[in-house]
């Protein structure tokens, strides 16, 4: 037995199979596309070090299957061998035990009886602050699905999406939560456990609520997916609410569920007296377009915030949508015909940000994106105003850097900046309009 084989070694990633597994009547419910077992990790360095291998075992599979609305754990770790026991053989159980709550089941039978004692049971924790609904029928596979809030809910076929809101405080919440972390590790780089002690978190947590065809009355509540909020100070006596962890699992994502979640979160901020504004702690490049995305349609939909900006023909009469010509290209709009000019005014900027509740920088940008979109490329003034006030935005954003080059370089890369930034735009609005 040669144990410096490589045959000794497996990718972590691909042994660990993840299951989101429902009680009998529940699969029974589903349409043959809805897949919410066998899924895998995207990271496992967490787990099993920086390389995410496992030694010592040859057909290594590591099923670790949760209840697909309480979370609650099965595991088992199967091989068809393996190497004598030893410092240099990893203890898989041992490992994966140290991330996940004890009690998990490592008896099959019995875990499939707990699934279907908890598909009756459970209930989602909290307050719920959000709701939407899709027909299963079009539970399809794309980017940028549009959610669709009101169907018949006496039609079977359609499905409901609730988000509740807990915190530390709410009964049962820490420890569904102990059950539930183990996917920050999984899917989000760099993610690692928040501290329960730090007893100001806040949570929004997303499941799919759905009809079984076999007993219409009987619902039952599966997990999609959730999100993590950090309030601080802000003075004098309100609180700025961090986004910190965000995510989606794989047997739900492109198919609008993010957007949904942080419209959630977007909603219950803007409810909230004592929340000034919204911010994200260091985005992933696939949040910030989901952010950006969600962003821009929720300000092109204001019809006041459109009109003022940019004048009377910036709004429609169905539902403040961007003006277009008959060929369908969006107008461009004259210089000085609302107060985005450019440049914008600043405090009618300030005022609309504050009651907006978004972020300096982020609210930047989307009116950047707004009048870049708007604006008559003919117009050489408007463009000139326009540059400047992105260069100004980025000078200051990136102050200390800048000033570490001499003046040539400075504005080489400024402008470099400045053309990188507007195509980056160009690609946001390309999805948005």
């Amino acid at each position: 037995m040669d144990a410096t084989c490589d045959c000794w070694t497996t990718d972590a990633n691909e042994a660990l199979s993840l299951s989101l597994v429902r009680a009998p009547d529940d699969k029974a419910s589903l349409w043959a596309r809805e897949v919410y077992e066998g899924f895998h990790p995207t990271f496992t360095y967490p787990i099993f070090g920086e390389e995410e291998k496992i030694y010592g075992y040859k057909e290594l599979t590591i099923d670790l299957k949760f209840a697909s609305g309480s979370l609650v754990q099965y595991l088992s770790v199967r091989h068809a061998e393996k190497l004598p026991s030893s410092s240099t053989v990893d203890d898989v159980e041992g490992t994966i035990s140290k991330f996940i709550p004890p009690g998990y089941y490592t008896d099959e039978q019995k875990f499939l009886e707990r699934v279907e004692h908890d598909a009756l049971n459970f209930k989602p924790f909290g307050q719920k602050i959000y709701s939407y609904t899709r027909a299963a029928t079009t539970l399809t596979k794309g980017k940028n699905v549009a959610i669709s809030q009101v169907l018949s809910p006496e039609d079977q076929e359609t499905v409901d999406f609730e988000v509740y809101h807990s915190t530390w405080q709410t009964p049962g919440f820490r420890e569904f939560h102990r059950r539930m972390q183990l996917f920050v590790l999984l899917y989000i780089e760099g993610g690692s456990y928040i501290s329960e002690a730090e007893d100001t978190w806040e949570f929004v947590v997303l499941y799919e609520k759905r009809r079984r065809r076999s007993s219409p009355d009987v619902t039952t509540y599966h997990f999609v997916g959730y999100s993590t909020l950090f309030p601080f100070y802000c003075f004098p006596e309100r609180v700025r609410l961090r986004i910190s962890q965000f995510l989606i699992l794989p047997p739900y994502q492109q198919d609008g569920h993010g957007s949904a979640l942080y419209t959630a979160i977007y909603q219950h901020v803007l409810n909230n007296p004592s929340i000034a504004e919204l911010t994200v702690e260091d985005p992933a490049e696939a949040f910030e377009d989901l952010r950006d995305r969600n962003d821009l349609k929720m300000l092109i939909a204001n019809e006041k915030f459109m009109r003022e900006g940019f004048g009377p023909e910036a709004v429609s009469s169905n539902g403040g949508k961007v003006a277009r010509t008959k060929r369908g290209k969006s107008r461009t709009m004259r210089a000085g015909a609302g107060k985005m000019g450019p440049p914008a005014e600043r405090a009618w900027l300030e005022k609309w940000r504050t009651e907006l509740k978004i972020a300096g920088r982020q609210f930047n940008r989307l009116v950047e994106m707004l009048i870049l979109k708007h604006m008559d490329p003919a117009d050489e003034r408007a463009q000139r105003s326009y540059r400047l006030q992105v260069k100004e935005r980025l000078y200051r954003f990136n102050f200390e850097i800048l000033m570490q080059l001499d003046k040539q370089e400075r504005q080489q890369k400024l402008e470099e900046t400045f053309q990188s930034v507007v195509a980056d735009y160009r690609r946001i609005l390309g999805h948005v309009l």
